[in-house]
Order: C-alpha cells, then sequence, then structure tokens
C-alpha cells in the first residue's frame, strides 16, 4: 500500500498564521485614505474650528482625525480574535474526535495508530483516552458543552482587552510626536502661518500627513500589542483546558521518537535494497 498521510497544521501554526497574515493583511485595508482625504481633512478641520478659527494648529481638527483613524482598529482586532477563537474550537474538536495521523508503508505496514495504541495499553493505569468518551455520550456532551463555554467567555475577555488597547490610543495622544514634527516656518522666521494661508491646499496635506505617519505608529503598535492580548486572554487559557500529564506527554515524545527510528531504519534497508 502507498505512502497515506492525514495531515493538519498544527493549532499554534495556525493561530501565528491570525497573526503573521491575517491581522496585517486586514490593517493595510483600512480605509485610511478616504478617511484622510483632502476633502474630508478640510470638513473636519472647519467643523472642529466652529466660527472661530484655530490661531496656529488646528488641535481639535488633529483630535477629530485621529480618533476617527484609530477607531477602524476595532474591526481587525475583533476579527483576530474570532479567527483565534475558531482554531481554539478546532483544535478541541480535533482533541475530542481523537484524531490520528495515520501512516502507512509498504515495509511493514507501520502505523502511527498502533504505536498510539500500544501507548495507551501500557499506560493504560495511568491515563484515560478521550476516545473512551465515546462509551458516555452524554458526560462527552456535556465536557463539550463546557469548553465551548469556556472558549466563548475566554474570547469575550479578549475582545473587551483588545478594543480597550484601541481606545487607550484614542484617548490618550502621544504628544512628543507632533512636537518632533518639523514646524513651518514662515518669510519671518516664525513657526507660524498666516491666516490666509491656514486654508490652502497645502496645509490640509500637510495635516493629512501627520496624521497618517501618527496613525502608522500606532498600527506598528497595535500589531504586536493585539496578539500579546489575545494570546493572554486566549491562549493561557486554552492552554490550562489542555493541561496534560505529564507522563503521557513523555511516553508520547518516546513513540515519536522511536517512530522516527523506524522510518529511518526503513529508509536505511530501501537504500541498501536499490543498490542490489
Amino acid at each position: 500500500m502507498g505512502l497515506i498521510i492525514y495531515l493538519r497544521r498544527p493549532g499554534g501554526d495556525r493561530i501565528y498564521g491570525v497573526f503573521d497574515n491575517q491581522l496585517p493583511a486586514a490593517l493595510r485595508k483600512l480605509p485610511f485614505d478616504r478617511h484622510l482625504s483632502l476633502q474630508n481633512v478640510r470638513k473636519v478641520v472647519s467643523e472642529a474650528d466652529g466660527y472661530q478659527p484655530h490661531l496656529i494648529a488646528p488641535e481639535q481638527g488633529y483630535r477629530r482625525l485621529i480618533e476617527g483613524s484609530l477607531n477602524f482598529f476595532r474591526g481587525p482586532a475583533e476579527a483576530s480574535v474570532d479567527a483565534v477563537y475558531l482554531e481554539a474550537v478546532k483544535i478541541l474538536m480535533e482533541i475530542s474526535e481523537d484524531l490520528y495521523g495515520i501512516l502507512n508503508y509498504d515495509a511493514g505496514a507501520l502505523c502511527l495508530e498502533r504505536a498510539c495504541e500500544e501507548v495507551n495499553r501500557r499506560n493504560s493505569g495511568e491515563s484515560f483516552r478521550i476516545c473512551e468518551l465515546k462509551r458516555f455520550p452524554t458526560l462527552q456532551a456535556e465536557i463539550a458543552a463546557a469548553s465551548n463555554e469556556a472558549l466563548e467567555r475566554f474570547r469575550d475577555d479578549s475582545k473587551k482587552t483588545v478594543i480597550r488597547l484601541v481606545d487607550m490610543e484614542s484617548s490618550y495622544l502621544t504628544v512628543d510626536f507632533f512636537r518632533r514634527l518639523p514646524q513651518e516656518v514662515d518669510k519671518g522666521g516664525n513657526p507660524a502661518t498666516s491666516t490666509v494661508d491656514r486654508y490652502t491646499e497645502g496645509h490640509f496635506r500637510r495635516i493629512a500627513s501627520n496624521v497618517s505617519s501618527y496613525v502608522g505608529m500606532v498600527s506598528e503598535t497595535l500589531r504586536n500589542t493585539i496578539p500579546k492580548a489575545t494570546v493572554y486572554c486566549q491562549g493561557k487559557q486554552l492552554g490550562l483546558l489542555l493541561d496534560e500529564d505529564p507522563a503521557l506527554m513523555e511516553r508520547r515524545q518516546q513513540c515519536a521518537k522511536r517512530l522516527e527510528l523506524y522510518k529511518s531504519a526503513r529508509d536505511e534497508i530501501d537504500s541498501v535494497s536499490w543498490a542490489r
């Protein structure tokens, strides 16, 4: 019989995929270009000024533009939490269904499932196989319901945390970022602009550029903190749920090493056979 491999990406690898691929892609698709368009910037700054124009810099306009931009981060943050939640559900489903990677070889028909069965047979007095739960459907259903309830609770806590991260960035701006920006200098050498220049196209473009730079800085920050918050609220709790007997873990690792040794021996035997 030919080689038959049933493989799934490990749960941790899939979760890393959410943070390394899905989250950055979602951040890149946010409509900042439309929000920071010249027309919208002029509208927001004018509405923020009201009947009395700003004196030096349109601070209220800056704040409204930044707050409106940062609110876009809520969607990707919540989507990342939901994606990790779905992966956690898949992990528990795979465990509850007692999935095995089945490997059949021409030489000896070595099967990983047989090896796992042997480990469980020898360790029957110390461990309880999840597949044995199939004998008790009511208990299995109760455990599945409790697991789902726990995952939903972890997801909700994680959403609250990542949204709180976004809200913190919106409620307290990094003032030093704007203080380090190059100041506009008029002909007299003063870092101020005339009243006429305050409403020119170049002035609004400069505001849009400054806000875009600040939002980019916040985006890089959230790109690192959202995964941390998500893993802390969901991954850590999931790890507690999936706590396993250290002795059983050690036996499984020994089984895996033995399987690799068998595979290496099979390859060596095949190479000698072909050489003849």
